[in-house]
This record gives C-alpha cells, structure tokens and sequence, in this order.
C-alpha cells in the first residue's frame, strides 16, 4: 500500500463511478472521497462503490457524514441512529450508561462492513438552543458533559476499527448563523472559548485521529476564519493542545470559505496547516484545485493513512451479532420514550 495519500477531498455525483469519477480517483492529488444521500441506494450498492473505488486506489479514505439524527446518508439497512441530543436525553433518564459507547460502535461498524473508512464524528460542538446547524447533533451544552459522552462513543468507534474525527474546532455551537450559507462571526474572546468551546477539544486530543476545522471568524482572536488561519490550527491546535492527528477543513464550497477562488481557497487551508482539503457538490472547483496543486507539487501526506480502515468486520457478522441486535432494541425503546 503506498504510504502517502493525497490531500484533496471530493465527491461524486451518483451511484456509480462516471469515466471522470475515475479518472479524477486516479489522479494522485485526490486522496479522499465523501459519499452523500445522492450516492446511496441500497446496504449492497454501497458496498459495490467502495469495492470500485478501492479498486482503483486502495490508499484513498472514503468518509461519509453518518451522525444520526437528520445528518444520516445512508438509511435504508443501516440502523436509524437518534440525534446525539436524544441520546444524551435518553440516557439522562436510564439506567442505561453504555450506550454511547454501544451507538459508537454500532455506527463505525456498520459502515466498516460496507467498506466506508471513517464517518465525521463526532459532533464537539457544545450547544442545546443556539446554533441553527448545530443544535441536537450536540451531545450537550455543557463542554465537560461532551468530553464525557464523546469520549464513549469514540471508544466505541475506536473499538469498532475507526478512527473518530471530531468537528468543527474550535467550536460552532456559540452563534445562530449556518457557514454553509454566510460567514459567521463569534464575537467572544480566546479566553472564553478555551474555558467553553474548546474543551471538549482538548480533553480529546489524544481519543481522536481528525479534527474538521469550522469556517468561523473570530475576529478577537484572528483576522482569519479558523480553517484558514496557522493561528487557530498550528498555535492553538498543534502547539498549545497538542493535537498530533489529521486536520481537515470543512467543505470550501460553503458560503464560510469565502469568494475566494478554489485555489485561494486550497492554499489558505493547506498554510493554514490543514492535512485535507474538502471540495463537495462544485466539479469545475474540484478541477480548479487539482490544477493548482499539481502546479505547486503538493506533496501527499503520511498522516491521513492513519484513518484508513484496518477492519474486516463484515455484514454476515454483524447479521449473526448480539451486541448489534442488543443496541438495535436499545433504540427502538428510546424511539418510543
């Protein structure tokens, strides 16, 4: 297996791989591809894409957003996972403390046995009420709450065979504002987010193998939304937290990142110390950005093949699994609650 990957994210436009899917996969810049709804049609159709695309280059990481809740892509087959919000609810009034540990697992593994490497989770943002995107994919509004149960449902993840990718550092759970749509600003001091935001972050920093940065401005801390600022990323994240894992920007394509060109966009990330790039739902800034980084010889990185899959669970044994079937009943009672 080659022992670098390269640093671009992208997406794909259906349930099949395309002659420009394929040649795009082949490209040496790509090292990553995110499934969404639009790609899924079936637990054996999944499963058929992973094995093509693996096919072409077994070295590139394939993620998908697997949360629960309402950001789940891939449904019909897989367990129906809560919001982590309703998780915490339930657990708060059972007796029933494993659970995230239980849910972890459940959701790494039945994505492992279609041949997907990670999910992006979990979600460390700490709110309840505030944010419009955030909300119940929170775990809690209180940060120590969220090192706690975020630190189970990794270890259920770890457990399963994937590496947990924590999003969005520094946090996004403070403002109203949704960066898929504007860019928003947190208006708070570096001091309160490191006593609030943060925390989960740095209680972490060792339990995980990514982290998404948000596209954030704080402009008390940085003239730079944070996926574009070496501040946020290599002064805070790696120097005073001491985080050694994979760093990923959130997608570029997002009113967040500005109305810079993609190759602005990949060059501030890449500075910025971002591992990975992510490119979604944008083909011609996905070609714009493999341009760009074969003009400039971006290198490819050893640090993002420690995401990759090392498991070889399967359906069959998660078909004849008590644990599953244990967790299935699990959330089935909580439905009900």
């Amino acid at each position: 297996m080659n022992n670098t990957c390269g640093r671009l994210m992208m997406d794909i436009d259906g349930t099949s791989l395309s002659s420009v899917d394929i040649d795009l996969i082949s490209n040496s810049q790509v090292g990553g591809l995110i499934l969404f709804e639009r790609n899924f049609s079936s637990k054996d159709q999944i499963a058929d894409l992973c094995s093509q695309i693996k096919g072409i280059k077994n070295n590139i990481l394939i993620a998908v957003d697997q949360e629960g809740g309402r950001v789940q892509r891939f449904k019909d087959g897989f367990t129906i996972l809560p919001s982590m919000q309703s998780l915490s609810d339930y657990a708060a009034k059972s007796s029933n403390k494993d659970i995230f540990k239980e849910v972890g697992w459940l959701m790494a593994a039945e994505l492992l046995a279609a041949g997907i490497d990670i999910s992006f989770a979990p979600v460390l943002d700490v709110d309840r009420n505030t944010s419009s995107i955030i909300g119940n994919r929170s775990f809690s509004d209180e940060p120590s709450n969220v090192s706690k149960i975020a630190k189970e449902f990794i270890s259920g993840m770890n457990e399963a065979g994937m590496q947990a990718t924590g999003k969005h550092f520094p946090g996004h759970g403070g403002i109203f504002e949704d960066s898929h749509l504007l860019q928003p600003q947190d208006k708070r001091s570096l001091d309160e987010l490191i006593k609030h935001d943060l925390v989960p972050f740095i209680d972490l920093k060792d339990d995980m193998g990514g982290i998404m940065c948000a596209h954030i401005l704080f402009p008390e801390v940085d003239e730079l939304s944070a996926g574009f600022s070496s501040f946020w990323i290599k002064e805070i994240l790696r120097n005073r937290i001491g985080f050694k894992g994979v760093v990923f920007s959130d997608d570029l394509t997002m009113k967040g990142a500005g109305e810079n060109s993609y190759a602005e966009r990949v060059d501030l990330s890449l500075s910025a110390g971002c591992d990975m790039v992510l490119i979604c739902n944008d083909r011609d800034g996905v070609f714009e950005a493999i341009e760009y980084m074969e003009e400039k010889e971006i290198s490819g990185s050893h640090n993002i093949t420690s995401m990759l899959s090392q498991s070889n669970i399967s359906w069959k044994d998660l078909y004849s699994s008590d644990r599953r079937s244990k967790i299935r009943e699990d959330l089935t009672n909580l439905a009900r609650s």
